[in-house]
């Protein structure tokens, strides 16, 4: 697992994120559908919390409940 990829939606429109490289990037709010963290730790800015840490080498789903992120970041 090299890349990090980040599946989301947002008003009937749903994207994958795909990063390649550290860095931080602005989700406006879109309620995360599922996380592939690759070989790299990401964190993910909840818009209702704080920071959430998601380990290296994990896919995530979250399928009753998705977060809503303000921004994904790659460590």
């Amino acid at each position: 697992m090299k890349s990090r990829d980040t599946w989301s939606h947002l008003d009937g429109a749903r994207g994958v994120d795909r990063r390649a490289d550290a860095g931080r990037a602005d989700f406006g709010g879109r309620w995360i559908d599922r996380i592939s963290t690759g070989n790299d730790d990401l964190v993910h800015y909840d818009v209702d919390g704080g920071p959430v840490e998601i380990e290296r080498r994990h896919d995530t789903a979250f399928p009753d409940q998705p977060p809503r992120a303000k921004s994904v970041q790659v460590l």
